[in-house]
């Protein structure tokens, strides 16, 4: 009995290591790494992460149980949030700021052979409605949105993430300040981020191969 217990706690935190490795990986190359590149960076052998995980899939589905469980926790805390606006704001800053920091989270995310959006989609869509829909009580949001327009807008926000990183990492902020006073009353909010020349996005076009 004794000697099973330091084997399992090995394996924990093994399991823990490559893991942790693997977001690590997809968050700065994306999801198309082999296992052996997150082994190296978890610093244990192949065979380690093989006897953890059977398969890549499989690893991938440990991420994103994580990922599940951290938005699960931003929902939460937007919801309960008493001003509805502040919580929305709250919330669509979070999940942006991780996605443009992690260029594997929205390859994980919309995993459509999996059903990772309807998963995401379970806590996160009445939410959000709440969310809107107490918004506009509130007088805060503008009365024809609905929460069914956020997805939308923020996948075209994230087509924003690859193509301006080279120009300026914070880039996509100034769009989605734009994007947020799209949705509110009220006067418009200072954009926080130059504008990039014409050229610049020309550059980034080029990069990205349009």
């Amino acid at each position: 009995m004794t000697s099973d217990t330091p084997l399992r706690a090995d394996a924990r935190r093994n399991r823990a290591r490559i893991v942790a490795a693997a977001r690590e990986v997809f968050a700065t190359r994306g999801i198309d790494v082999t296992l052996d590149e997150i082994a190296r960076v978890a610093g244990v052998g192949v065979g380690t992460v093989y006897r953890r995980f059977s398969s890549k899939e499989a690893l991938l589905e440990a991420v994103f149980d994580e990922v599940v469980s951290e938005v699960n926790t931003l929902i939460d805390a937007a919801a309960a949030e008493p001003d509805a606006w502040t919580g929305l704001v709250g919330l669509l800053t979070a999940v942006a700021e991780r996605q443009a920091a992690d260029r594997g989270l929205f390859q994980i995310c919309h995993r459509v052979e999996l059903g990772h959006a309807e998963r995401i989609g379970a806590h996160f869509v009445p939410a959000v409605d709440s969310l809107v829909a107490r918004a506009q009580a509130q007088g805060t949001i503008r009365p024809d949105v609905t929460g069914a327009d956020l997805g939308p807008l923020m996948t075209m926000l994230g087509a924003s993430f690859d193509l301006t990183r080279h120009i300026a990492p914070d880039l996509w902020r100034r769009y989605f300040t734009l994007l947020l006073d799209g949705l509110r009353l009220g006067p418009p909010t200072p954009l926080p981020v130059a504008s990039p020349s014409h050229d610049d996005i020309h550059e980034a076009m080029k990069d990205k191969g349009c």
